[in-house]
């Protein structure tokens, strides 16, 4: 049998989730899907499917040979399009690694839009906000804010994210409302653990630039957790005009000293270096940069 057809049988119904819609799609029957998969266990000598009358699960074996063979296939799909000047239509699941704080209406209404233009293409989003490793955990793309990443990476600037200090109304009723940014030092604080400025706050201001060293009562390296937080009361804390704007329209959360402003972070897509990128990526990188496809002005949502 054409090994090469049989990846991109194997690719469809993990995918899909399906023989039959895999066959579907390849136009073929779901007999000779089924024989397809089972050439490639047998080539392989490994089982890539644990399979049962209502589902169809991974093995260990399987889930490795699926991302070799999913980045394959799209680089080779670039290629023959590069070759023959054609359009390959992205499709396919984009596995997306991105900071907590995306689980927002701007971001899944960048989604759905995407969506709307390239309805093949389905998310595996991970919002764990721990540093995931692209290559080995089979990740596409990671949506970073920060500095650069490594040197063995691609990262493409989308955009600055506004960060602001905020806090509840009742606690600035208990502990006052800070003028100077000095004033920070005697408040309670709810911190990141993973910005490298430890517990240093740096702000712009109208003397120029200035810092103070924060009092932490709770450190997390969870953004949802400190939102909650400083809802409840805790503390003030530095976070994301994204994350905030709609507490601070409904009078939840006030924002602090609007004479200052933290440095803007930048939002990075950020890949392997690869020399063909698949055509989901692309799509969805050059996507999220055009104008108006994901609003990274202060205060929008």
């Amino acid at each position: 049998m054409d090994t090469l057809l049989s990846m991109r049988v194997f690719r469809a119904v993990v995918e899909l989730e399906s023989f039959v819609r895999a066959a579907e799609r390849l136009e073929l029957s779901a007999a000779m899907a089924s024989k397809h998969v089972m050439h490639l266990e047998r080539h392989l000598d490994a089982r890539l499917l644990n399979r049962s009358s209502r589902h169809l699960s991974l093995t260990e074996s399987g889930r490795v040979y699926f991302d070799q063979c999913r980045d394959m296939l799209d680089s080779l799909d670039e290629v023959e399009a590069t070759l023959g000047r054609t359009a390959v239509v992205p499709r396919g699941t984009l596995k997306l690694s991105a900071p907590v704080w995306f689980a927002n209406p701007i971001f899944t209404r960048a989604l759905a839009a995407y969506r709307t233009g390239f309805p093949e293409v389905g998310f595996d989003i991970d919002l764990s906000g721990r540093a995931v490793n692209l290559v080995e955990e089979g990740f596409d793309l990671a949506l970073r804010v920060g500095q650069a990443p490594a040197a063995s990476l691609i990262a493409r600037p989308l955009g600055p994210v506004q960060f602001h200090l905020v806090a509840a109304p009742a606690y600035l009723e208990r502990a006052g409302r800070p003028r100077q940014a000095a004033e920070l030092a005697r408040h309670a604080a709810i911190l990141y653990t993973l910005l490298a400025s430890g517990t240093e706050l740096v702000l712009d201001g109208p003397l120029g630039r200035e810092s103070v060293r924060l009092a932490p009562v709770l450190q997390t390296n969870n953004e949802s957790l400190m939102h909650a937080a400083v809802l409840d009361g805790m503390g003030v804390a530095l976070l994301p005009s994204w994350q905030t704007a709609g507490d601070l329209a409904a009078g939840r959360l006030e924002r602090l000293l609007p004479g200052y402003a933290a440095p803007a972070a930048t939002l990075y897509a950020v890949y392997t270096s690869r020399r063909y990128l698949s055509s989901k990526v692309r799509t969805f990188i050059d996507f999220l940069a055009g104008d108006g496809r994901l609003d990274l002005r202060d205060g929008a949502a």
